[in-house]
């Protein structure tokens, strides 16, 4: 904790993601107004006191909507990450660990899903599986499980020649008790980076799915779809636009910088100073 309040960066990564996550946790507490109520009498209406960010073409407020917005792209950026990680882990951790057949049948898997940019598979899984922000959450998360696998495998190829390793293994310990208590806890420090860098990859997966049709629907919030209406009203209204997209720099900005930091501190073989 010491190191990491000396990366400023790192420690300004973290107070903007602390605060994304609040406002997500309590946006039905801090949200001004409804997100989804129209007010015809207030559109268009430029920032002012009684609408901080202004409001849109229907007259919603924007700073409600943004809060709602959030939401959504927290829980699939969590969310996301969490399923790529209960699947990709155990498979890691197999491949890595007993080779030869299993890690040849899971690093073609691997390979073959990245062969496919992130978020052309995401986009691809998504229009399968149907318009929804659950649909949105899986295919984002089963896109980011390739780089989770990768990351395991090689900690586990690093990990399982180390002398403590061996002694486990003398000592009568099975290969579960190897993996669970002595691979996985000192594969951890790279795995949270892994997280810190795979949860702003996922908030902008649910942006473009979203602002494609594919994620969250109207007239339900998201930072996506803010952006998608917002395109008939650039000139008149830039704020529909800009605040939004703010949002999604300043969530996938902190976390980047949080993951960072993280990085130079939990593993300084890969540190960038």
């Amino acid at each position: 904790m010491r190191a990491l309040r000396r990366n400023r960066l790192a420690l300004t990564g973290g107070v903007i993601a602390l605060v994304f996550v609040l406002v997500a946790l309590f946006a039905p507490l801090l949200a001004p107004y409804d997100p989804a109520r129209p007010d015809f009498g207030n559109a268009l209406s430029a920032p002012s006191w009684a609408h901080w960010l202004g409001t849109d073409d229907l007259g919603r407020d924007q700073l409600s909507r943004v809060f709602y917005g959030a939401r959504a792209s927290m829980q699939v950026g969590v969310l996301a990450v969490v399923l790529a990680f209960l699947v990709g882990v155990p498979l890691g951790l197999l491949s890595g660990y007993y080779g030869k057949l299993t890690d040849s049948v899971v690093s073609r898997i691997t390979d073959t899903l990245l062969a496919f940019p992130f978020l052309v598979l995401a986009v691809g899984l998504a229009a399968v599986l149907g318009p929804s922000l659950t649909n949105a959450t899986i295919a984002v998360g089963i896109s980011q499980i390739p780089a989770v696998i990768r990351i395991t495998r090689a900690e586990t190829l690093r990990l399982k020649g180390a002398d403590y390793v061996h002694a486990a293994t003398a000592n009568g310990g099975g290969d579960a008790t190897v993996l669970g208590r002595h691979v996985l806890p000192n594969a951890t420090s790279a795995l949270i980076v892994q997280a810190t860098v795979g949860i702003p990859t996922a908030i902008i997966g649910e942006a473009l799915l979203s602002f494609l049709g594919l994620g969250v629907q109207p007239p339900d919030p998201s930072l996506g779809v803010m952006l998608s209406g917002a395109q008939s009203f650039l000139a008149p209204a830039p704020w529909m636009a800009v605040f939004p997209g703010l949002a999604i720099v300043a969530a996938t900005l902190a976390f980047n910088l949080l993951g960072d930091g993280l990085r130079d501190v939990l593993d300084p073989r890969g540190a960038t100073r």
